[in-house]
């Protein structure tokens, strides 16, 4: 299967977008004091842990992410013609939906985590892939 080109700048800056919006996500601006409770740690708990894991590769690993999340948004998009920001916006919602919301769901049944730490986790995926969709199809 040949894939449709795509506008790999629009894909870079989308991904630099959800990677932006990941750090307001879960900064204590927004969500880090209840998504850390959610978890049953407390911050001190979480900055050890942050100390002993390699932050550069998880950092570089959620960029990738966007850049796969962004990637697929762009190839699926091309599909479409008369794209607005509210059509890509659309898409990208139904793209949660159909795969992010719906995959992550029973597996925070099943894991027994909080529904408002799945709902934090989860939201988040649902402004990324509107935000990009909206990027995406007005920058072709």
């Amino acid at each position: 299967m040949v894939l449709p080109s795509v506008n790999y700048l629009a894909v870079l800056v989308s991904a630099v977008v959800i990677f932006i919006l990941g750090g307001l996500w879960y900064s204590p601006v927004l969500f880090a004091k209840k998504w850390i409770a959610l978890q049953g740690k407390t911050e001190e708990e979480m900055k050890a842990a942050a100390k002993s894991a390699s932050m550069p590769l998880m950092y570089l690993g959620a960029l990738v992410s966007g850049l796969v999340v962004a990637w697929a948004l762009a190839v699926l998009l091309n599909h479409f013609v008369n794209l607005s920001a509210l059509r890509g916006a659309e898409v990208g919602a139904f793209c949660w939906v159909g795969f992010a919301a719906a995959t992550s769901f029973p597996n925070a049944v099943f894991s027994m985590k909080p529904r408002a730490l799945w709902a934090i986790d989860t939201f988040y995926n649902l402004a990324s892939f509107v935000v990009a969709g909206a990027i995406l199809a007005v920058w072709r």
